[in-house]
């Protein structure tokens, strides 16, 4: 791990420790560069990543704090939840209506005339290198008019367009390797090490909204986990 990751990990620790509180001012870059015996660059790019990932703020002139919606939810950030919008650029593959199989009309819970979804799949460009292969599903029923334009941005943000309410994500990780086609898509190597990530988005009617599966290369992600003693308790049995 690079100085500048570890530096904010280290801060979002203290953060999640009560070390720095909501509201308190946080010690000044030249403070911090003494803690870590850094530059002030580096503190600088560590300071970078929690603003993008929205735990801290900085206030020119005031100093640096902690924002309130650090709680908020379990995902401190991922590789990609660093990356504004405008830096992630997207390279559509396919947009296409699909037939589904057994196991998607079971997600998406439909049958009779509803059998009928959009897949689409891109490639996810940041700071100029492709890192993600996406293959997403959605129902053509809650989203007839969609097409490549609104694919090349935030597929989420088009959802709420259409006046649908996104509540919450289900999400599984595993470790793969690259696949020839893959690696083709990616301009890497074939076999080398990625993570598959199987994301099931949910509205807030309790509907499917969204079925995606998607190949990363140098993910990273860290949560904020409560502990639980039930669950800690019923493994030791």
């Amino acid at each position: 791990m690079n100085k500048r990751d570890f530096i904010a990990d280290d801060i979002l620790s203290k953060i999640y420790q009560n070390k720095y509180k909501t509201g308190e001012k946080m010690p000044t870059e030249r403070e911090l560069a003494v803690q870590y015996e850094v530059s002030r660059y580096t503190i600088r790019e560590a300071l970078k990543k929690l603003v993008n990932i929205g735990c801290i703020k900085i206030v020119q002139g005031s100093g640096i704090f902690v924002n309130e919606s650090r709680y908020r939810s379990p995902l401190i950030y991922n590789s990609l939840t660093e990356k504004k919008f405008k830096d992630i650029q997207s390279k559509i593959i396919y947009l296409k209506k699909i037939k589904p199989d057994k196991n998607l009309e079971q997600i998406f819970d439909i049958s009779g005339d509803d059998k009928k979804l959009w897949e689409y799949q891109r490639v996810r460009i940041v700071n100029y290198q492709k890192m993600q292969i996406e293959t997403t599903r959605l129902p053509y029923s809650y989203f007839p008019d969609l097409n490549e334009e609104e694919i090349k941005k935030s597929v989420h943000d088009y959802v709420q367009e259409c006046d649908y309410h996104i509540s919450h994500f289900i999400t599984t990780y595993t470790a793969v390797n690259v696949t020839k086609e893959e690696a083709a898509l990616l301009n890497c190597k074939k076999g080398e090490a990625a993570m598959k990530i199987i994301n099931r988005g949910i509205l807030q009617n309790s509907k499917v909204f969204e079925f995606s599966e998607i190949i990363n290369l140098d993910y990273s992600v860290s949560y904020f986990t409560p502990f639980n003693p039930y669950s800690h308790k019923y493994r030791k049995n």
